[in-house]
């Protein structure tokens, strides 16, 4: 049981189609994987996958250890690639000590705690009674974890493998919630002589919903609906609109066709200079590659009636959007944010607008989405709430906690970071289905999750590999 074995497991994972909501293919590798190897296998009816390894001889007294990681993924991809997450493998690189899906996302989360636990139940190593547990659909609302029944596991003693920063141990996590604002509208006619362009945002780095969130990255959404607004003393005509895609990524990229005279369009291309100007400056530091622009757009005879324009763009120009409150007990730990996802054509006479809220506190995370509530209700959208989530608090007493302390410090020399994560975690689910649960969450550095470019440092997954050996053989 080594780094090699896990990265070995990991490259098989990365052939796999797992979209959330698509995991059949990775549910069956997890049961055929049991099946040769003749361990116990249960599989409920959410698709979560629990593989048994009983104690070996000699550590039947040894605590069962109860590993999880989720089989799903976030698939993103650059604009203009062309790659299917329903059949293409994940094309990555090794580069400079980092595994890279250059033009994609790579699955590394949580991919690698998969492999982690599949090289684990795959060794000799002499170890207690072993319950590997992998949850579906956990990128798109915790789903398969939601489902969980109690007593689908019998361990009183989980390590959750879905964190992103060696080093750090995780003892608490963030709730969340998704707010959806739906805008029908009605069409219009085009007005005869005007033409037709594509406004455009692109190339922002993105990131994470919750470990990025902070990080002032630009949202390509909220940029869009701020231009559009700019723009709205002018006379134009709304075509349609599309930008961001997942709740729990921030929007790349962005686009919104627009009709009018030709000379109404000139104005608008030098107010967009203007505004990229204006991007730059706010973002340049962090932004090396994001880009506004336009280019021509093809005809079309309908356009968004001008009422739903007007409510939809200064919706999006009001909406909230980054890190609401900071911690008051944790230092630079944010406590509450919220995230302007997406907005989307869906159908014909509906535009909706996807968001996410999180925060360790569950009545800051309810306000959160309130706000966001309020904000397009007063526009005249339907909103509404889903896919709630609890948090994790940290426990007073953890003897799993203390033992990943002391393991690290024996192996590596330095305390590790014991801390608190805004991103979501499952960990906060099972203990209200398992009380009395002990849990931390450890692993690798992730860069770029959610975002094409995603990167597994394999350094770090040597340490992240060490410590998980030490802390499953030594623990009593």
């Amino acid at each position: 049981m080594n780094s090699e074995n896990v990265l070995s497991f990991f490259k098989e994972i990365t052939k796999i189609p797992r979209e959330s909501g698509h995991e059949e293919h990775i549910i069956a590798y997890l049961q055929n994987f049991a099946k040769e190897r003749g361990l116990e296998c249960k599989t409920d009816k959410a698709g979560n996958v629990l593989i048994i390894k009983e104690a070996a001889a000699g550590c039947e007294s040894i605590p069962a250890i109860v590993l999880q990681s989720h089989s799903d993924m976030v698939c993103e991809k650059r604009s203009g690639v062309e790659h299917d997450f329903a059949k293409d493998p994940i094309r990555y690189i090794i580069e400079n000590g980092w595994m890279i899906a250059p033009d994609t996302t790579l699955g590394a989360d949580c991919g690698i705690g998969i492999a982690a636990e599949l090289a684990l139940l795959d060794s000799d190593l002499p170890l207690g009674r072993l319950e590997c547990l992998f949850t579906t659909s956990e990128e798109t609302g915790l789903d398969g974890a939601m489902a969980l029944e109690s007593g689908f596991f019998s361990g009183k003693v989980l390590l959750n493998l879905d964190s992103e920063d060696e080093g750090e141990i995780f003892v608490g996590c963030a709730g969340g919630l998704d707010t959806t604002a739906t805008f029908s509208y009605t069409t219009e006619a085009v007005q005869d002589d005007f033409k037709f362009e594509e406004i455009y945002i692109k190339d922002a780095i993105g990131g994470h919903s919750g470990d990025d969130i902070n990080k002032g990255r630009a949202n390509a959404v909220q940029l869009l609906g701020r231009f559009l607004y700019s723009i709205l003393e002018y006379d134009w005509q709304l075509v349609s609109i599309d930008g961001g895609n997942k709740r729990n990524a921030i929007a790349r990229e962005s686009k919104a066709v627009i009709a009018a005279e030709e000379d109404t369009l000139d104005v608008i291309n030098e107010k967009l200079e203007e505004f990229f100007a204006q991007v730059r400056e706010e973002y340049g530091h962090i932004e090396k590659d994001i880009k506004v622009g336009w280019n021509e757009a093809e005809p079309s005879a309908d356009a968004i009636d001008e009422s739903t324009t007007w409510n939809l763009v200064t919706a999006l120009c009001a909406s909230p959007h980054g890190v609401l409150a900071m911690s008051q007990e944790i230092e630079n730990f944010v406590e509450t944010s919220t995230n302007l996802a997406s907005v989307k054509m869906l159908e014909k006479g509906v535009i909706r607008i996807g968001s996410s809220q999180r925060s360790c506190i569950t009545a800051a995370r309810r306000a959160a989405a309130a706000k966001m509530e309020a904000c397009f209700a007063l526009a005249g959208a339907h909103v509404t709430h889903e896919s709630e989530y609890p948090g994790w608090a940290p426990a007073a007493v953890s003897p799993i906690r203390d033992a990943c302390v002391a393991s690290y410090k024996k192996l590596f020399g330095v305390e590790p970071k014991v801390k608190a994560i805004h991103a979501g975690l499952e960990c906060g689910l099972f203990t209200e289905k398992f009380p009395g649960l002990d849990m931390v969450s450890f692993g690798p550095t992730l860069r770029g999750v959610h975002a094409p470019g995603e990167k597994l440092d394999l350094a770090s997954l040597d340490k992240f590999v060490a410590l998980l050996v030490d802390v499953v053989v030594n623990f009593k």
